[in-house]
């Protein structure tokens, strides 16, 4: 995902993750929106890995993304270093609703609470299928 960030004017600071998720700081310049890096990340390592076919690959829809100031980028890194380890402490999905809570997005915590990962994919899944 670095080389794909570098090659769309992406600065990747940190890039790692788990079998569930992935993290990825990066400084989107001057021009390049979230929405857009998004994008071009999920499109360009989906066909990557696709390509190097182990296994059938594919992003869930949708993405979290927010800002980090200049003061906090080496907090972050090491974050996103440990994930493994962090993630032996709790998981992914409690995380989330965490950090859901501690922004003030209470509602989306309460709608997601007590459901795992796998959970809230299939249940997006089945809404989308539905409409």
């Amino acid at each position: 995902m670095a080389g794909i960030a570098k090659n769309h004017g992406m600065n990747a600071l940190a890039i790692g993750g788990i079998a569930d998720h992935a993290h990825a700081l990066l400084n989107l310049g001057p021009t390049l929106n979230i929405a857009k890096a998004v994008q071009v990340l999920k499109a360009n390592s989906s066909r990557w890995m696709n390509d190097h076919p182990e296994a059938r690959f594919e992003w869930q829809e949708g993405y979290f993304a927010g800002s980090v100031s200049h003061s906090q980028v080496a907090k972050i890194r090491r974050y996103i270093a440990n994930q493994t380890e962090h993630h032996r402490r709790i998981d992914s999905t409690q995380e989330f609703n965490l950090l859901l809570k501690k922004h003030g997005l209470h509602d989306l915590a309460e709608a997601s609470e007590g459901r795992t990962a796998e959970d809230l994919q299939l249940s997006e899944s089945a809404g989308r299928n539905n409409q």
